[in-house]
């Protein structure tokens, strides 16, 4: 058995203060703003309070870091549409149950009557496949880079098993295109980024060079823990302090410049880049995953598509869109804490625990 990994010293008060002293010492006087393209970063930055402890002057923002945040409601009502067919039965990750969509949300379908099921890992939909021939398992594959090669392992597995019956509703997107796509709009001042670790961890660091290239940001992949975020944020700074943009790894225990090539290998073999609508930002070109054309027999949509659903609408009132932009934050709604609360969403930032608004209403009020 493999000794677990000590955290300990990612967590030491001592040395996170030595990283605030140095960021506070070095810390440029204009305002710098970094966006953290995770939610789980910005899970850990409300937890360890950590904003709080920087100087004024550094702004963080939360961006579109959260894989059922930015899944938009046409998305989610297909899925939902699925899971009112009389012979399915959705298999899904807990994060995408309680999302709503334009008038309901999978939890609400369950409790009418539909045959939707949470699953911990997408080999679960293998074993409720082969246990339920006359079923069309549906797996909903909603996520960034991190959890696509699981997805597509099961794919390939289904077809080693030669199951008729087992089929994937992609929805998943790639981060980098999204970063650019920010950038491009201009809708917020940026100066750096606090990259993804766990996406990261499947990408490595080259995807985002253009980042620093094309557009002069400085990019840190930074771990989860206190240590690695103020480190990051160290690094950050530094760059803009000495004028320079460049991809750092902090999370070097974990993230390689060259990702994960067998991971990536898998992505590859199984899909096949496309445009994708993100929430909030709208369509990204070549942001998205597509099931590629060989394994087209377990694409549901080219499989079972659907004749009609209901027209798309946006919950009156959330900004959940502005929120995945950094426009806006949590404390802006009118809905926020009211009306929309983890226990009764309005938007999808309020349902995931990488969702802005989840982690505001749990840290930051």
């Amino acid at each position: 058995m493999k000794k677990a990994l000590d955290l300990s010293g990612y967590r030491d008060g001592k040395l996170c203060g030595e990283y605030i002293r140095e960021i506070k010492r070095i810390m440029p006087r204009r305002q710098l703003s970094f966006m953290e393209v995770c939610g789980t970063h910005t899970q850990a930055i409300f937890r360890y309070g950590l904003r709080d402890l920087l100087p004024e002057n550094i702004r963080l923002i939360s961006g579109p870091g959260c894989p059922v945040c930015v899944t938009p409601n046409e998305r989610i009502d297909r899925i939902i549409a699925y899971g009112r067919g009389k012979n399915n039965l959705i298999a899904t990750f807990g994060d995408m149950f309680r999302v709503p969509g334009s008038t309901t949300s999978l939890e609400k379908e369950k409790a009418a009557g539909a045959d939707i099921s949470i699953f911990y890992s997408p080999a679960e939909s293998i074993e409720t496949a082969a246990k339920n021939p006359t079923r069309a398992v549906i797996l909903v594959g909603v996520g960034f880079e991190t959890t696509v090669p699981a997805v597509a392992a099961t794919l390939l597995e289904a077809r080693k098993l030669k199951l008729k019956n087992w089929f994937l509703f992609s929805a998943h997107k790639i981060v980098p295109p999204a970063m650019r796509a920010l950038l491009e709009s201009g809708d917020v001042g940026l100066d750096g980024f606090i990259c993804p670790g766990h996406v990261s961890a499947i990408i490595g660091s080259k995807p985002y060079e253009f980042i620093a290239k094309d557009y002069g940001k400085p990019c840190v992949i930074t771990g989860f823990e206190p240590v690695d975020v103020l480190r990051g944020i160290y690094l950050l700074v530094k760059q803009c302090a000495e004028g320079k943009s460049a991809v750092e790894i902090e999370y070097s225990r974990i993230v390689k410049p060259e990702g994960n090539p067998k991971a990536l290998k898998m992505i590859d073999e199984v899909f096949e880049v496309t445009d994708s609508d993100w929430r909030g930002i709208g369509v990204i070109p070549l942001s998205g995953l597509k099931i590629r054309g060989k394994y087209a027999r377990f694409d549901v949509e080219k499989m079972m598509p659907l004749e009609k659903i209901e027209k798309t609408r946006e919950n009156k009132g959330c900004i959940c869109g502005l929120v995945l932009k950094g426009v806006k934050t949590p404390m802006s709604c009118g809905l926020f804490g009211k009306a929309c609360v983890p226990e009764h969403p309005v938007g999808a930032c309020m349902v995931s625990s990488e969702g802005t608004c989840a982690a505001y209403y749990k840290y930051g009020r």
